[in-house]
């Protein structure tokens, strides 16, 4: 069979690129579980990162509103019990930690824009393998107008909850409506309890794109179309949310009657559950309504204020992003222009005000001018002299000198400083000092000032056990300096 055959046969499938977004979405919730065995302040074999991951993110996704998310410590709160009954005889303070280490390493703390980039490929027409990089989000952290930061969940995340990638949002919302609907009327209450919850959560996603036109709308009108898109956009969606309303109304319907008339228990309180998702299901969408109705206000309203703003502000330029990196990532050859341009238009062409080194000089040895009006005589300052005018007197010295002359055998700093704090407390916080500059001692320095010996400190591991100090129970030992030869380094 030809090549041309094969690809056309199956090599090329498009299908196959969103199967492997999708399982690029998920690699971060299994790379928590590669890692926990690492962590050096528990032992985290024992806790699924995975689960507690996917948990965060429906917690995210379910406190999320149009204008606002979740707070960092409500998620971490909500995090706990789930954590705690993976590891119930573990404390409350580890169980926190580990709430706080997933919803870290799911909004990546630590990279610069805070985002994961997965490598995946595909076959075009031609038959040529390609390489494509994937940069997602799965937790992003807004700030609120009163400053106040909280976290979204973006659509990858809400995706890998539904098991789904760059579905359409209408039509995942109506078969998981239909879904619901056909579920309950079978009385399959555990299973109608997921489609609830996915029909929640693209209803969330439905509302975070057009959250997202409206925040571009602010930042500059002209980024998106209001001629055609938006208002096919806003149209479709209220429309849209009519018919969820009756089918929602509907189904919540169904739901009640089924709640009211079970017998089992278990029957009953998931029938309850359902009630609740659903009837936050249609609050979402009365929220979502009122914000549809004033969009087309918002959009009047920046253009006006945008229209008479004055000239656009040039954006700032992202030095590391958009010069350092696209440099490092070029051949010397080809890298030097655009850095060359670059630092030529910042450096101007004005003559900076700082004063060449001559001039400075001449500016610091020029008279004073005379003044015509002077204050009076100045009067001379009383001085008296300090009454304390060191710390350690000279008496200190000598004694921490005698502690530290160890020619032949070398010994503990915890037998120094209890020796030293027999004389004076003041003498053991010295040879303490003086024991820690020694541990790496400059002998260079030793050298030029004519020294013949130096002290020295080594730490074998042994742990320092004094009331006052801690650290390691360093070994000390005086060592002889061997003046070197013209041109030589000395040795120890």
């Amino acid at each position: 069979m030809r090549d041309a055959e094969l690809i056309s046969g199956g090599l090329v499938d498009e299908g196959l690129a969103r199967r492997l977004k999708a399982l690029a979405c998920t690699a971060p919730l299994h790379d928590l579980d590669a890692r926990k065995a690492k962590l050096d302040w528990a032992d985290a074999t024992v806790y699924q990162m995975a689960e507690i991951a996917l948990h965060t993110i429906d917690q995210v996704t379910i406190a999320m509103d149009f204008d606002t998310g979740a707070g960092h410590d409500d998620v971490v709160r909500r995090l706990r019990p789930f954590i705690a009954a993976q590891a119930p005889d573990r404390g409350t303070e580890e169980h926190l930690r580990v709430a706080r280490w997933v919803l870290d390493n799911l909004i990546n703390v630590g990279t610069t824009d805070r985002g994961f980039r997965r490598v995946y490929g595909s076959v075009d027409a031609s038959g040529t393998y390609r390489r494509h990089a994937f940069d997602f989000k799965l937790l992003v952290e807004l700030a609120a107008p009163d400053g106040e930061v909280y976290l979204r969940a973006s659509d990858e995340a809400i995706n890998v909850l539904v098991g789904a990638l760059d579905t359409d949002v209408e039509s995942a919302q109506i078969a998981a409506e239909v879904k619901l609907e056909n579920l309950i009327s079978r009385g399959r209450l555990a299973d109608a309890k997921l489609a609830a919850e996915q029909a929640r959560y693209r209803t969330v996603q439905y509302g975070e794109t057009l959250r997202a036109k409206l925040e571009a709308t602010r930042r500059d009108v002209r980024s998106v179309d209001w001629a055609e898109e938006m208002p096919e956009l806003l149209d479709s969606a209220l429309a849209h949310i009519e018919s969820r309303f009756r089918a929602e109304n509907a189904i919540l319907r169904n739901i009640t009657k089924a709640r009211d008339e079970a017998e089992d228990v278990g029957h009953k309180r998931r029938a309850a559950e359902l009630v609740d998702i659903v009837s936050d299901c249609i609050g979402r969408h009365t929220r979502l309504q009122a914000r549809l109705q004033a969009a087309g206000a918002v959009f009047r309203a920046e253009q006006d204020r945008q229209q008479f703003s004055g000239p656009p502000r040039r954006a700032t330029l992202d030095l590391f992003g958009q010069l350092l990196v696209p440099s490092l990532e070029l051949p010397l050859a080809t890298a030097a222009g655009p850095v060359e341009r670059f630092f030529h238009g910042v450096a101007g062409v004005s003559v900076p005000a700082v004063p060449a080194l001559p001039s400075l000089v001449s500016l610091l040895l020029r008279p004073a001018p005379e003044r015509d009006q002077l204050v009076g005589e100045v009067p001379e300052p009383q001085l008296v002299p300090a009454e304390n005018p060191g710390y350690y007197s000279d008496a200190h010295w000598r004694r921490a000198d005698e502690l530290l002359d160890l020619p032949e055998v070398p010994r503990r700093l915890s037998g120094l400083l209890a020796e030293a704090r027999e004389s004076d407390p003041r003498l053991a916080r010295l040879v303490a000092l003086r024991a820690l500059h020694s541990y790496s001692p400059e002998i260079g320095a030793a050298l030029r000032q004519g020294e013949d010996r130096a002290l020295l400190a080594v730490d074998d591991g042994t742990p320092l056990a004094d009331e006052e100090f801690g650290g390691a129970d360093l070994l000390l030992v005086t060592a002889r300096i061997n003046a070197p030869d013209a041109g030589a380094e000395g040795e120890v």
